[in-house]
């Protein structure tokens, strides 16, 4: 089946493609679809419905896709939420670090933020959180949400896998950073990993 992710993030499309496969994964600027929600809920779920949503009304309404039209829009919302800053940044993780730096800050610079604001913690727990939301050519809407939990490292993996915070990330179970797994092993015990295979059964399943 045809999944077109609500998404402009290349490494997010390159993860949902490994995923999801052997189902196929567009985005909008695979279909010319000019595409730019504005994240303005309180929730990882409010986030994940707006951007379903927003999409879903250009492309099954217009219905201008033939062939083309997918099964279902999907789209995520995902971060990462500390113990120690009281869930921070949770659905902010994107923009973490606006207010300091005065401009969208690089990963590498929130990363950074991040291990800065941490140096007097005496516990660095934390978890990803991602909320999945499909709106199927049917109208029908299925949410999902996963967790992946682990800590905090005290600096920055080299590793050169996976994206975001993933190199300060180190899952329960492991001693290295999420940036040192795999795409196999990560995508297995990850938090899209896993919400994303809950969703793939509930579309599946409606079929």
């Amino acid at each position: 089946m045809t999944l077109l992710l609500a998404t402009n993030n290349p490494h997010k499309k390159a993860e949902m493609n490994l995923i999801c496969a052997p189902h196929t994964v567009r985005t909008p600027d695979d279909l010319g679809i000019d595409f730019h929600h504005e994240e303005t809920g309180l929730t990882f779920s409010e986030n994940s419905m707006g951007k379903a949503r927003a999409l879903a009304q250009l492309v099954f309404a217009e219905g201008s896709l033939g062939e083309e039209t997918p099964i279902a829009v999907i789209a995520d919302d995902s971060g990462i939420c500390v113990d120690a800053l009281d869930g921070a940044p949770g659905v902010y993780t994107a923009r973490f670090g606006r207010d300091e730096f005065g401009r969208q800050p690089t990963q590498e610079e929130q990363n950074q933020l991040l291990l800065t604001r941490l140096q007097q913690a005496s516990v660095r727990r934390a978890h990803y959180t991602c909320s999945m939301t499909a709106l199927c050519a049917d109208r029908s809407i299925i949410t999902v949400e996963d967790y992946w939990f682990g800590t905090i490292a005290e600096r920055l993996s080299s590793g050169g896998g996976g994206f975001g915070y993933d190199p300060l990330f180190i899952p329960d179970g492991m001693s290295a950073t999420a940036a040192d797994m795999t795409n196999q092993e990560k995508h297995a015990q990850s938090h899209r990993g896993k919400a994303t295979r809950k969703l793939l059964a509930a579309i599946a399943a409606g079929l």
